[in-house]
């Protein structure tokens, strides 16, 4: 199956190539991967150049937003299977190879994210690996997939790890909302999640690049402000504390779609799990 990947980037010499290497360096894939530079004025122009006979697409020019970078760049793409990798961020080595296993095994997957979490510091290392149970539309719903200060949550659907079916981008409307200058990626989970569950499989496949000048780390409040609205403009609600208590009691559990190795027959199986 083809991937269509695009990286946004603006000014992120420092980890742009350890985020394109580790798109480029994926085994055996079938890829088609845009790089959208915002007109960056750091050197990041000169290592997009060192790997231009391997991108399907790439510009530097002023544009109106990551989104809008992005969106632009899905355009210039056809593959089956979808994602964005911000310049900062890295997949792991198997990631592309687990995904197009489990869509070819499972069509009726349309979206899938992990369960595990990994976080780099600056230098790429991963310093850290996060566990979230499983995700469902109930849950995203309540709130629960939106991490608020004294607030029960599961945890984030972690964007670097998350890949989906062009199929489900076109129903979706095909596009990142530009209303949204940080938290466009929950927004889209919002419209994905009216179509169709999300399936999460527990082997780690992206993680996000802690350095201190990423827009989601400097604009958290920012970020879960713009979120709140997306939530709330699909109809659903911030976490409340009584029922987040309740939670915590193995009250009001929704269900999750978990995809699991079976190392026997080598294969992904689904299973349910109750968060």
């Amino acid at each position: 199956m083809k991937f269509s990947i695009v990286t946004p980037s603006f000014n992120q010499a420092s980890y742009l190539d350890a985020a394109m290497r580790s798109v480029l360096d994926q085994h055996d894939t079938d890829l088609e991967y845009v790089v959208m530079d915002g007109g960056s004025t750091d050197g990041s122009v000169e290592i997009i150049g060192k790997y231009a006979d391997r991108l399907n697409y790439w510009e530097s020019a002023k544009d109106s937003g990551q989104y809008d970078a992005i969106t632009r760049g899905f355009q210039k793409t056809s593959g089956e299977i979808m994602a964005w990798l911000n310049s900062d961020d890295q997949y792991t080595p198997w990631a592309f190879s687990i995904v197009n296993e489990i869509f070819e095994q499972h069509p009726q997957i349309e979206w899938l994210t992990t369960t595990t979490q990994i976080r780099w510091d600056a230098a790429g290392r991963a310093v850290r690996a996060l566990n979230v149970p499983g995700y469902s539309k109930t849950g995203f719903m309540r709130g629960e997939h939106l991490p608020l200060p004294g607030r029960f949550t599961l945890g984030w659907i972690q964007q670097e790890s998350t890949f989906w079916r062009r199929s489900l981008w076109d129903k979706a409307g095909a596009q990142v909302g530009n209303d949204y200058s940080l938290a466009g990626d929950f927004e889209l989970w919002a419209r994905f999640f009216e179509h169709v569950e999300l399936y999460a499989v527990e082997a780690p496949l992206g993680g996000f690049r802690f350095h201190g000048d990423q827009k989601t780390g400097g604009d958290r409040l920012d970020y879960l402000t713009e979120a709140k609205h997306a939530l709330h403009a699909h109809g659903g609600s911030h976490p409340d504390s009584f029922i987040g208590s309740l939670r915590k009691f193995g009250l009001f559990k929704s269900e999750a779609k978990i995809v699991r190795h079976n190392r026997k027959t080598n294969k992904w199986g689904l299973v349910k799990v109750k968060i």
